[in-house]
């Protein structure tokens, strides 16, 4: 269906655009669709007017096809042809298209054309606002309201969204930080566990030994490269002389007042060791001197150097502890040496030198044991009789210490008494027993005692609870003298110790010892005297008669192979001279 007007003049456009607005609303077009078609055909409209000449104006229905399945769209279209003049110009219809998809009003279309003529309301048609326009209006005014309600709605939701981004922001934050916290806790914790526990097992090790040069060797070791690149100790002279420059060094410092010192704040340098440089150090560093204290007075001083830049302040602490530690074994080994340098010099100051009787040669061997003081009960002796003959002795009281020690001076001289109005061994060792039982009933000793006398060619001997001699003969032959010994000296039991007499021609050499020479824990006794019959078995014709001294070393060597000895050792070699 097509509907035309001719437009010439203003009333022309006026009754067009009012039946076009009808003819809209009876072919079904939508409200808004209806108001764009009548806006946009009242605004060409006039400018149609303002150009002059005759236009057309054409409203025709059609159909706008669609991709399948969709059904073909129903649509109305409006044109403006130009007038001919406008066309000679070159201006082009004017052409909008809208949609009508309700049903056609057929009454409405037929009343379409039927328009007033009054000018008031066409112009008013023309010019203003229709009905349509005023729906629109209205719908948007509505709609205004409700955009401006969702407006201020999302306007809340977004700062509510942006406050809870904050929130979450501010705990994710929170988090963090609380698990660096927490991590770094856990980071201090494992090292403060790693301090401790080194500091337990370097503390073990320092207090292993008991031989100062042995700890100040191993200190180095234990901090270098973990705590230290370099290290350092200086240790004052036993006399109390201080290595070191008279200029007020940080070591220095350190030594005189007792408190670790930084070198930098001391910028006169450091000390040396015979005014040599510590070859340890890095001078670069920010060094450390520690003292090593006592209760009088600093040992020496530990000076370091940090394994970076500088020092952690908690491994810093952790030296200064070390350093203590290391100070206090240091002291106490210092004064188990000078203990036992004393104990050793009294020890060997109780034993006698030994005499050189005519045609027999003594030679005597006495070593601590390496645990302990160097004090003990074992000894020997040797002593000429007024009848020319000559006892030698080798004993061992119970226990180690003084009073081990001073038991034993007391036996030794007991029996050098004793052997003054004569006796044999047994003798001897039987008057010793009764001495020891009365005069300290809670020691207990052990003794040989082998009697040689120039005129006899035989040795008498007796034994109290102790190893057997072992006999070489000229020919190297080697026997023990293995006949029942009598009970230890001093148990609370009355005893008769009986004497033995075996041959001993020139040349013989018979060996009298401690249990310290021949017992071992892991194997005994025996094995140890079967050991000790071999190596004076090993030894040539000549060896014994030209070179006592050296022989008892010789036995000693192969005896002692371990440097580890549980007790005191004593070897006593009475060799008869050959007569050739």
């Amino acid at each position: 269906m097509t509907r035309t007007w001719q437009i010439s003049d203003v009333t022309d456009a006026a009754v067009a655009r009012v039946a076009a607005a009808r003819l809209a609303t009876a072919f079904g077009v939508p409200p808004v669709e209806r108001a764009r078609l009548t806006a946009s055909l009242g605004a060409q409209l006039r400018l149609c007017l303002t150009k002059g000449g005759t236009w057309r104006l054409a409203l025709e229905t059609g159909t706008v096809s669609r991709p399948a399945p969709q059904a073909a769209e129903r649509v109305l279209h409006a044109v403006v042809t130009p007038s001919p003049e406008a066309a000679a110009a070159g201006q082009p219809p004017w052409r909008v298209t809208v949609p009508c998809p309700e049903a056609d009003d057929v009454g409405a279309i037929a009343d379409a054309g039927a328009v007033a003529d009054d000018p008031v309301e066409l112009a008013q048609a023309l010019l203003g606002a229709d009905e349509d326009t005023a729906l629109v209006l209205e719908r948007l005014t509505e709609q205004e309201g409700l955009v401006d309600f969702h407006r201020e709605e999302l306007q809340q939701t977004n700062q509510g969204v942006v406050a809870l981004h904050a929130e979450l922001d501010a705990a994710g934050r929170a988090q963090r930080e609380a698990f660096a916290a927490e991590r770094k806790a856990r980071t201090e914790a494992e090292h403060a566990r790693r301090r401790l526990t080194f500091l337990a097992d370097a503390s073990a090790v320092l207090t292993a030994s008991l031989d100062h040069h042995e700890i100040v060797r191993r200190l180095p070791e234990l901090l270098v490269p973990e705590y230290a690149t370099g290290v350092d100790i200086w240790l004052f002279d036993q006399d109390g002389d201080r290595p070191g420059p008279a200029h007020a060094a940080a070591a220095v410092v350190a030594a005189r007042t007792g408190r670790p010192q930084y070198a930098a704040a001391h910028p006169g340098g450091l000390p040396g060791v015979d005014d040599q440089p510590p070859s340890a150090l890095a001078p670069d560093r920010p060094l450390l001197c520690i003292p090593l204290p006592t209760r009088q007075a600093p040992l020496g001083v530990v000076t370091l150097s940090p394994p970076g830049d500088r020092w952690d302040p908690d491994d810093a602490v952790m030296l200064v502890e070390l350093t203590r530690r290391a100070s206090i074994a240091i002291d106490h080994a210092q004064r188990y040496q000078h203990n036992r340098d004393i104990a050793e010099t009294l020890q060997r100051a109780l034993l006698t030198e030994l005499p050189a009787p005519p045609g027999l040669a003594l030679a005597a061997r006495y070593l601590p044991a390496t645990h302990g003081l160097n004090i003990g009960g074992d000894w020997y002796d040797a002593f000429r009789q007024p009848d020319g003959g000559v006892i030698a002795v080798v004993g061992d009281v119970t226990g180690h210490g003084l009073r081990a020690a001073v038991m034993m001076s007391q036996l030794r001289t007991a029996l050098r008494a004793y052997a003054v109005d004569g006796g044999s061994p047994g003798q001897l060792l039987t008057r010793l027993h009764t001495f020891l039982h009365h005069l300290q009933p809670d020691l207990f000793a052990t003794a040989v005692i082998a009697r040689f006398h120039p005129d006899d060619p035989t040795v008498t001997w007796a034994a109290a609870g102790h190893p057997p001699p072992v006999l070489r003969t000229p020919d190297g032959g080697v026997r023990t003298l293995d006949a029942k010994p009598g009970a230890m000296l001093g148990i609370p039991m009355r005893q008769e110790i009986a004497d033995h007499t075996v041959p001993m021609a020139p040349g013989s050499t018979l060996a009298l010892y401690t249990d310290g020479l021949v017992e071992r824990r892991a194997r005994g006794i025996d094995p140890g005297i079967a050991r000790l019959a071999d190596a004076l078995a090993s030894f040539g014709p000549a060896e014994l008669d030209t070179d006592l001294e050296g022989s008892a070393d010789g036995i000693l060597r192969p005896m002692l192979s371990d440097s580890e000895r549980d007790d005191d050792v004593c070897l006593l070699l009475c060799h008869l001279r050959g007569t050739g």
